[in-house]
């Protein structure tokens, strides 16, 4: 092997270095741009219950949920679809003279192992949803949701994580 080609050899392994450096610093400019996303105040949020909540249940009871669909923004994905978010049961018909409806709000997004409070614009009515055979609502005062039901929120403030 003569000394052009060392030096060829030499040149080429250079421009391999500088690429996969360039390609690693792109990278990682890519990873801090995702991880620092705001999504904007009036964003609509729907979750499914990943447990039954009950209209018994006691307010601050913990309501575990999971994002239906991704959030968008700017075209990008900023929170991706099955993304748990912490709720709670905010009213209930915890005591029999009580006529408070079984509302629940969400509280916090947990994305990539961090913890991120939510401001909502308020809580949510948690029906059962149960109907006669014709189609026709039946009110009952003490009723469990199963888990799955789906909830629609609409974000207070802009959310940033």
């Amino acid at each position: 092997m003569g000394a052009a080609e060392n030096g060829l050899n030499l040149t080429v392994m250079k421009t391999k270095t500088l690429m996969f450096l360039i390609a690693a610093a792109l990278l990682i400019e890519g990873v801090q741009k995702l991880s620092a996303a705001t999504v904007p105040e009036g964003t609509i949020l729907i979750v499914r219950t990943l447990r039954a909540v009950a209209s018994t249940d006691v307010p601050g009871t913990p309501v575990p949920t999971q994002l239906e669909r991704a959030v968008m923004v700017n075209g990008k994905v900023a929170i991706p679809a099955g993304t748990q978010l912490g709720g709670k049961v905010v009213t209930s018909r915890r005591l029999a003279s009580s006529n408070a409806k079984l509302t629940v709000d969400l509280t916090t997004l947990h994305l990539a192992g961090h913890d991120a409070p939510i401001t909502t614009t308020g809580p949510q009515f948690v029906s059962n949803d149960f109907k006669t055979r014709r189609n026709v609502g039946v009110s009952r005062t003490d009723y469990t949701v199963a888990a799955g039901k789906s909830i629609r929120f609409k974000l207070a403030r802009p959310l940033t994580f």
